[in-house]
């Protein structure tokens, strides 16, 4: 009986596992129906007369609409060269940044007891970096071209932070120094001198550095290698002579290297590649440095600012005012920066309170290279 029971069940249960599904109309699934892709395309082509949207892709004509390119393109019209050293505009300090204050910081962005070496410092963005690391308690040595210049420059710091900080018990030591930063045999000399006078070197800022607007097929060749040899040759000859020795004194460092924006993208409308290629060198080398240098404690990072607003920048403007213009309205924020700007960054860099930051590029550019 029991047996007879069982045979039931398994086969009531075999005869419901295998009993076929039954679709109403209501459950049935939707058929997708495939298009001819062939019928389409012949279709798109049917249709490219009568869409007029097709003139803004690649199927429309090159130099259909006048706009094509028009902010995105060099003009080989505009041409600036560097004036001679005697020609340069002079710079002036900021005035009123290094007054004595009781506001809260980290001690940490301190740099006294520290001596720093600004290369290209007499001048524009170098100078008002000096004046940073001055303003910070650092000691510094300009190193330029000029050094007349330097000298003059170094006695108003000191001038300027006296004024700012009366009854202050220590007053940062700033001397002037001269080398070509393009040639070795220079910039060991003026290391030595630096040396000579401070004792040691713990911060390096190589501002040394300048640009020209020429179409790239036009550009004298020899200005080229010149253009190379300042912002490429002599970055990297003040780097390697400051970092032997740290290494000499096994003592820990920080190097900023000052590029430029140009160095990640291409500036419109002034045509000016050469540049470009110099800055990228300048940002990829302190990268490759900071790899390669890491293990002694020597840091190395690159500031690239945008736009500034400085002597030289002014007297460019004033020969080709439609410039301000063009670049103002690529800039987010809607300006150039001004020499200033730069003072919180290159401390910022110099200082302990970025211990680990090495192998960065730092863009002070109102926001340029993001859009």
């Amino acid at each position: 009986m029991i047996k007879s029971t069982l045979l039931r069940q398994v086969s009531r249960a075999s005869t419901t596992a295998i009993r076929p599904p039954t679709l109403t109309a209501a459950t049935r699934l939707p058929v997708r129906a495939f298009s001819n892709g062939f019928a389409m395309r012949e279709k798109s082509r049917d249709d490219d007369d009568k869409d007029h949207h097709d003139e803004y892709s690649t199927s429309g004509k090159p130099g259909a609409f006048e706009h094509e390119g028009r902010f995105s393109r060099t003009d080989n019209t505009i041409r600036v060269e560097y004036p001679e050293e005697e020609h340069l505009p002079t710079s002036r300090p900021v005035q009123g940044r290094g007054s004595f204050h009781f506001k809260r910081t980290l001690s940490s962005f301190s740099l006294e007891d520290r001596v720093g070496v600004v290369t290209g410092g007499a001048r524009g963005l170098g100078l008002v970096m000096s004046q940073a690391l001055v303003v910070s308690g650092a000691d510094v040595a300009i190193v330029d071209l000029n050094k007349e210049e330097g000298q003059r420059q170094a006695q108003q710091l000191m001038d300027n932070f006296r004024s700012e900080n009366p009854g202050a018990e220590k007053v940062p030591k700033v001397t002037a120094h001269y080398a070509d930063v393009s040639q070795p045999d220079s910039v060991n000399a003026a290391l030595d001198e630096i040396l000579q006078e401070h004792g040691k070197i713990d911060n390096l800022v190589t501002s040394a550095g300048f640009t020209e607007n020429f179409d790239a097929i036009s550009y004298p060749f020899d200005r080229m290698k010149k253009l190379f040899g300042v912002n490429v040759d002599g970055t990297y000859l003040f780097a390697i002579g400051v970092a032997k020795h740290l290494m000499e004194r096994k003592s820990p460092g920080s190097i900023v290297f000052i590029g430029s924006m140009s160095g990640a993208i291409v500036n419109v409308p002034q045509p000016q590649a050469p540049y470009n290629a110099a800055k990228a060198a300048v940002r990829h080398l302190a990268a490759s440095l900071a790899v390669e240098w890491a293990h002694a404690g020597i840091r190395v990072n690159c500031i690239s600012p945008g736009y500034m607003l400085t002597a030289l920048t002014k007297k460019i403007l004033d020969d080709n005012p439609e410039l301000a213009n063009k670049w103002t309205s690529l800039i987010p924020q809607g300006k150039m920066g001004r020499p200033e700007d730069l003072m919180g960054a290159v401390t910022f860099l110099c200082s302990d309170a970025s211990g680990y930051v090495t192998g960065a590029d730092l863009r002070v550019d109102g926001g340029y290279t993001v859009t």
